[in-house]
Formats: structure tokens, C-alpha cells, sequence
């Protein structure tokens, strides 16, 4: 399904567009697999930029419906005392997770509360143990925060970006207090806060 031309290729496209600034390289390998190009990919993100602020696009959960087609699940949530609705799609470059779209109470309109990548209810979650299990693109929020009780969410850089604090051993087992930095929920770099140097797999760009 498509709004002139604009479907799941294009959107896929858009949320790399936001991951490009910190993993040029694997941007770089996923729009080739997608047949794009650079400059593809940010004019699907000028397009859908321009597309959610006309007037007549869908507004709420049927923004994503009109390029990705129905929903693949929609799942009942509560948070606190709100029953919200999750609705997730599968997308190519990513199998074993989905785009998730967080829905308000119909009651209040239905707002959008969230909108990332999060891990398909039927694919194991990576063995997280210590930091150096924390690859780039291979984690979510949810296997971070799981494995590494508790951590704290932050408010991102930017409205697709998500942050969350936490402590976790290092590859000799000291615990280590980082912040790992996500884009649309998916795993994109983890720093020390606690004043020592650390490398992370895939930190080459």
C-alpha cells in the first residue's frame, strides 16, 4: 500500500534518514539493500515531512495505516490508568522487530503517545551481559532496560530519539554507569558517565 508512492520502502527510508547521524555506515549498507540511495532517502524524508504537515493527511494511528497497510498486531496497554492500544508492523529491514505505534484512549482522540522499533513478541532477545554485548542496531529500549535493571529514561536529543541511563559490567566486571542513545527505539551508541573511556562494538563509521 502507498500514498502516492510513498509506502514501506519510504518510511524505512525516513527512519534511517534519522539514524544516519550516528551510523552512517549501516545507513549507508541498508539503503542499498532497500535499492535507494542517499539522496533517496532524503527526499523520502522531505516528503513525509511535508506529508504530515498537510492538512488532509490522516492524523493519530491512521498516519501510519495510509503507508504501511493494516496494522500486523494490536495490542491492548495500559499505562497507569490509561488503556491505550499498541499497534505494530513488520518491517523488511528489520524482521525480528516491529514498528510500534503507542495510541491514547479513543475517548481523548487517540492520541500518538510513541512511536519506535521494538522487539517482535515472537523473537528471542539477545543475551545481554555486559557492555560489550551492546552492538549497535542490535538492541532495542525494552532489551536494554530488561537486562539492565533499572534503568532511567531521558528525553532524547530530538523528538525520534530516546535515551536511557544505566549501570552494567564492563568485559573485566566492574559496573559501569553509561547513557545509551536510541533512535526510533533502536540502539544506536552507549557512553560512560562515570569518567573512564570505553569502546563499544561496531564504534568504526
Amino acid at each position: 500500500m502507498a500514498i502516492n508512492g510513498f509506502g514501506v520502502t519510504e518510511f524505512q527510508l525516513v527512519l534511517l534518514r534519522r539514524m544516519a547521524d550516528f551510523r552512517p555506515g549501516p545507513v549507508e549498507e541498508a539503503v542499498r539493500r532497500l535499492g535507494a540511495t542517499r539522496t533517496s532517502m532524503r527526499e523520502a524524508n522531505k516528503r513525509w515531512q511535508a506529508m504530515v504537515r498537510a492538512p488532509g493527511f490522516p492524523r493519530g494511528g491512521a498516519r501510519y495505516a495510509a503507508v504501511l497497510g493494516p496494522a500486523g498486531a494490536s495490542v491492548p496497554r495500559r499505562i497507569g490508568d490509561l488503556a491505550c492500544v499498541a499497534r505494530q508492523w513488520t518491517l523488511p529491514l528489520w524482521p525480528e522487530l516491529r514498528f510500534e505505534v503507542l495510541l491514547g484512549p479513543a475517548e481523548i482522540g487517540g492520541p500518538v503517545l510513541n512511536e519506535w522499533l521494538v522487539r517482535a513478541a515472537d523473537a528471542p532477545a539477545p543475551v545481554l551481559r555486559t557492555l560489550a554485548d551492546l552492538a549497535p542496531w542490535g538492541c532495542v529500549v525494552g532489551d536494554v532496560g530488561a537486562a539492565f535493571p533499572p534503568a532511567v529514561p531521558r528525553e532524547g536529543s530530538a523528538p525520534t530519539r530516546f535515551r536511557l541511563d544505566f549501570t552494567a559490567p564492563d568485559a573485566d566486571g566492574r559496573p559501569r554507569r553509561c547513557e545509551a542513545d536510541f533512535t526510533w527505539g533502536l540502539l544506536q551508541e552507549v557512553r560512560p558517565i562515570d569518567g573512564q573511556g570505553m569502546g563499544m562494538p561496531g564504534d568504526a563509521r
